[in-house]
Parts: C-alpha cells; sequence; structure tokens
C-alpha cells in the first residue's frame, strides 16, 4: 500500500535526494524543504520503495501538498 508522503509546512521544495525506484529506510531523508531560511528535513517512518515523486526541486509547497509517495516494506 502507497503512503502520501506529505509537507509538514508551507515553503519551497530545496532538495528531493531520492527518486522512484530508491529503497529508503526508517529515518533516511526524502525531502527538505525551505521555510523562512531554514532547512526542514522529511524523514521516512519506514522502511520502503519509493514510488512516485510528484514534485520538483524548487517548487512552492503548501502544509499537506503530496510531494511523493513511498510503498511500504
Amino acid at each position: 500500500m502507497a503512503i502520501d508522503i506529505k509537507a509538514h509546512i508551507t515553503g519551497t521544495i530545496w532538495k528531493i535526494p531520492v527518486k522512484a525506484g530508491d529503497k529508503v529506510e526508517e529515518d533516511d531523508t526524502l525531502v527538505i524543504i525551505e521555510s523562512m531560511k531554514m532547512e526542514m528535513p522529511i524523514e521516512a517512518e519506514e522502511d520502503g520503495e519509493i514510488v512516485e515523486v510528484l514534485l520538483e526541486e524548487g517548487s512552492p509547497v503548501q502544509e499537506g501538498d503530496v510531494i511523493l509517495r513511498i510503498e511500504e516494506d
């Protein structure tokens, strides 16, 4: 079952160090959002595989926007 990874704050996607097909482990950084000159990472809550990346680096995001989807192992 795929889980949506959502922005937890309004800002700009600064970095997405993963791509579709990548295997990730719990606590791996999936996305870094820049907001008010601060970098806020979003980390994997469980092991899984990146299924889809919906936004690109530099994209603006609002709190709750889906950034990527991950399939849990």
